[in-house]
């Protein structure tokens, strides 16, 4: 006699079906006898769902109960026959029954280890026949490119070498199903696959249907009467999905964010004085195609109340109540704002704790009204005891010495407790940057009531930094820098560094040594050595042409001391050599003097012939800077000014004396608007008496004046403002030679332009940052609109040459045709020649012969001195910063407003580079 459940009708290598089917199960019959004790089940092992209806073998005509006097397992494979006996209450003595051989049946099927089970009974002699599931060979994903392998296999409850259970697969079904809905991807379907192989494994298929993002197509609200549903919808942090949120993340379904949003909506009603507002009701439904959502809003808004009686009730002895209500914020008849009491709460607890009182409690007691549409608040001011600071702890720094810590604490062991100066010192120890982003000096009860421990608990992170970068800019062409730097040198705060930067127009070394508290004093003093190379230019013929080359070498000390919390003075000293040279084949002639080439005022202009040379400079410098900034890379609040005074003379081949002074505010203006306002100014003043400007020389020498210009001004060029000579060239229309009255190119490609600098400038500049969505803002977009304004002026007019004039004709005979000088064994001979320089006479050997023009090398021009004042030039544009996956970009499209003559406009900047 059989008693089975053919769980499996087939076998093979075809795909089967897992994830949905459920096959109802059918009681077994089998002969009735005594059912025996269960034996402890086996240790959990991949369970299967509930076994198809078991085939039912009614028993032969005439059998008749008898005990069991065999019992036996056939078909085990990793399974002892033992383990399974303990699986079923059939033992042996027993009498065989039909309650007793389903019971079997279930049990077996309830273990979920087998795919087929039988019981046989032959006279006594029972058989249980199994078949064990498969063992799992290999987990695969198909489909899957929203979420990758990783994300999804660590929620997988199945693995490689596990019995196979079609129970977990459906769990494991659902739990990838639930990782797509996290993402708003409700489409999302996962169908299950068997593949059977040899040795009784399998590999699981789960192919992945990931369908679209479902976004939120609608938000209703119901009920809202006061405010319009789009002032409630801008609330939300939930969007509704449009072309202009297209990398707005806010616009996918998300049951949090839906919670968050009721929040939200309470909040914002409560700070409009409707204190009975309630939403009645959120529900999300989903479109049949699945891929909207329609969220509706049922709210009440109940009636607006205004405050009541406002007062403050201090048990505390340094606390006279009345004087605070006095200063309180909100007063009688004001719209009631829960937002506002809030924040009276947190300041009337920071007021307790800056004189001490580090366990104040704030509470407040309202007394609302219906009939008046009243809130009174009574701020309840608990008895606490004054508190001392017991002990300063600093724990978790493994490098960091702990004075590097302790000496940025602006309280100390002893002092009384004041929350004010335990927020500056989390702020302090925060900006070292050693540690990581959230970090708070906690406060933990002391020994006695009044008594308090402050815990550092900080977690250190590298501090070293190997960068390399690679871009290209639309001033500097392409740039390369490389540097290295260690923030937090043997754990004691030193910062040492090295540096160099190579581009088409500079080179750069530099190295750095920082110690911000000299033999452990409230001193900071840093050391740095360079060398610099730089390329002035100008442009010709929309071709960038390097007019003088600087090198400079030098070295820098700095030291600094605090003078309060927020100011600091700093000394510099630095000395530097420069040599200033031009391009000998480009601004070189022996015009003047056969043989002594020397630079020519007709080539480069008397400004540059009087910038080339070597000198020396020994200047001292001091700052006072107030910072009180919230983040020094982004700030978002706060003020930050300095000013400078450097002194050019203690030694050393120049003299001069120079201040400036920059100003920077910054306020958040709501809902992540941030608006700056910055300004700055200099001035420099030469104090060197060698009587230059009796000889028409600027006093200033170039290379020290004050430039303005693209990119601290945008809307213009490279130093696109300010003084500048322009060397506009003659075109001769009638060939018959040029003249004072000729014509001039009006492509101002053609022209030669040369900014000097000046002696006096300022630049002021307000800039909004508009936010945007949350997509837009994990991209690293931040858009800006600005305007800039500012000058430059206070030159020396200069002069081309020696005869003082700012224009050169070329010499030409009566007829016009250009003259030559040809220099044959010590004697100059004036030719003529229409077809250009005349040959060299092959006798002339002498040193110095030959041929020199006598002008038509050099086209006639007329030089115009233009941009010299401190009247305004004003742009305004818009902005955009990216971090880019290529690195920083910045790009600004200006308008000029306002301009002068000879000023450089330039509507479209960019600058991008990368770090790898």
């Amino acid at each position: 006699m059989v008693r089975s459940l053919d769980y499996r009708r087939a076998s093979g290598l075809a795909a089967a079906l897992l994830g949905t089917t459920i096959l109802a199960g059918q009681p077994v019959y089998a002969q009735a006898a005594n059912t025996a004790p269960r034996a402890p089940a086996r240790a959990a092992a991949p369970a299967r769902p509930a076994a198809p209806a078991p085939v039912v073998v009614p028993p032969a005509p005439g059998e008749a109960a008898m005990p069991i006097t065999t019992l036996t397992v056939v078909g085990s494979q990793r399974l002892e026959p033992d383990t399974i006996l303990s699986y079923v209450k059939l033992r042996v003595g027993q009498p065989y029954t039909q309650t007793a051989a389903d019971q079997a049946l279930k049990d077996l099927f309830a273990t979920e280890l087998f795919s087929d089970a039988q019981v046989r009974n032959d006279n006594g002699n029972v058989v249980i026949q199994v078949k064990e599931n498969p063992v799992v060979n290999r987990i695969i994903l198909e489909g899957n490119k929203r979420i990758k392998d990783e994300k999804i296999l660590p929620e997988i409850k199945v693995s490689p070498r596990q019995i196979f259970t079609r129970s977990k697969v459906r769990a494991d079904v659902a739990r990838i199903i639930e990782l797509y809905k996290r993402q708003g991807r409700f489409a999302a379907t996962v169908e299950p696959k068997m593949v059977s192989l040899e040795q009784n494994r399998v590999d699981i298929v789960f192919e992945i249907t990931e369908g679209p993002k479902s976004k939120v197509r609608q938000i209703n609200i119901i009920g809202n009467e006061k405010f319009s549903d789009g002032d409630l919808r801008g609330e939300m942090v939930t969007k509704q999905a449009r072309f202009t949120r297209l990398f707005s993340s806010g616009t996918s379904y998300d049951p949090d964010r839906m919670a968050f949003d009721q929040q939200k909506l309470r909040q914002f009603y409560l700070t409009q004085g409707y204190a009975d507002f309630r939403v009645v009701s959120g529900v999300a439904e989903l479109t049949p195609d699945k891929k909207d959502f329609i969220i509706t809003y049922v709210v009440e808004e109940g009636e607006r109340y205004k405050f009541g009686d406002v007062k403050v009730d201090s048990q505390l002895r340094d606390f006279d109540g009345e004087q605070l209500a006095k200063q309180l914020p909100m007063k009688a008849g004001d719209w009631y704002n829960a937002k506002l009491v809030e924040d009276t709460i947190e300041k009337l607890n920071e007021t307790a704790g800056a004189f001490g009182y580090a366990f104040a409690d704030v509470r407040p007691d309202y007394a609302r009204s219906k009939e008046d549409l009243t809130m009174g608040v009574t701020f309840q001011i608990q008895e606490a005891p004054r508190v001392y600071v017991e002990r300063i702890d600093v724990n978790g720094n493994t490098l960091t010495q702990d004075k590097v810590v302790r000496r940025e604490f602006r309280i100390a062991e002893g002092d009384a407790f004041n929350s004010l100066q335990v927020k500056r010192s989390s702020a302090r120890i925060k900006s070292l940057g050693y540690f990581q982003e959230k970090f708070e000096v906690e406060q933990k009860p002391g020994s006695a009531p009044d008594r308090i421990v402050l815990e550092a608990n900080v977690e250190e992170k590298p501090t070293g930094e190997l960068q390399l970068s690679a871009g290209f800019s639309s001033i500097e062409s392409f740039i390369f820098q490389a540097s290295v730097q260690q923030r937090n040198f043997r754990g004691r705060g030193q910062t040492i560094g090295l540096s160099g930067s190579y581009s088409r127009y500079s080179k750069s070394i530099e190295t750095s040594f920082t110690e911000p508290y000299v033999f452990d004093k409230n001193v900071s003093a840093s050391v740095s050595i360079y060398r610099r190379d730089y390329n002035s230019f100008n442009f010709a013929n929309s071709d960038r042409r390097t007019t003088y080359e600087q090198a400079t070498t030098g070295m820098q000390l700095r030291a600094g001391v605090p003078l309060t919390e927020y100011l600091t003075a700093v000394a510099s000293y630095t000395l530097n050599y420069d040599d200033i040279s031009l391009d000998r084949n480009q601004f070189y002639t022996d015009r003047l003097s056969a043989g002594n080439f020397r630079c020519d005022p007709l080539l480069a202009g008397r400004y540059l012939c009087e910038a080339i040379g070597k000198r020396t400079s020994s200047i001292v410098g001091l700052s006072v800077i107030y910072d009180k900034l919230d983040n020094r890379v982004r700030p978002s609040r706060g003020l930050l000014a300095s000013t400078s005074v450097d002194f050019a003379g203690l030694g050393g081949s120049v003299r001069y004396a120079r201040m400036r002074a920059n100003a920077a505010h910054y306020w958040p203006v709501g809902k992540g608007f941030i608006f700056s306002i910055s300004g700055e100014g200099g001035i420099i003043k030469s104090l060197d008496n060698s009587g230059n400007a009796a000889l028409g020389i600027d006093d200033v020498r170039l290379t020290d004046r004050f430039y303005l210009g693209e990119p601290q001004m945008r809307g213009f060029d490279i130093r696109g403002i300010g003084p500048r000579v322009i060397r506009k060239f003659y075109t001769d229309t009638n060939a018959n030679g040029i003249n004072e009255d000729g014509e001039f190119s009006a492509d101002r490609n053609d022209w030669v332009d040369d900014a000097l600098g000046g002696k006096y400038y300022y630049q002021a500049r307000a800039e909004l940052e508009i936010p945007l969505g949350s997509g837009a803002r994990e991209l690293g977009l931040r858009p800006s609109i600005f305007a800039d304004v500012g000058a430059v002026w206070g030159v020396r007019r200069p002069l081309t040459d020696d005869f003082k004039t700012d224009q050169f004709i070329p010499s030409r005979d009566a007829n016009g045709i250009p003259q030559y000088t040809v220099i044959c064994n010590g004697s100059a001979t004036l030719v003529s020649s229409a077809n250009g320089a005349p040959a060299s006479n092959p006798s002339c050997v002498a040193s110095g012969d030959g041929v020199t023009a006598a002008g038509s090398t050099i086209p006639a021009y007329k030089e115009f001195f233009l941009g010299n004042t401190w009247k305004p030039r004003l742009a305004i544009g818009i902005g955009v910063n990216w971090n880019s996956p290529f690195g920083p970009f910045r790009i600004d499209f200006s308008k000029v407003i306002l301009k002068q003559e000879g000023d450089d406009p330039k509507t479209f900047t960019f600058n991008v580079g990368t770090q790898f």
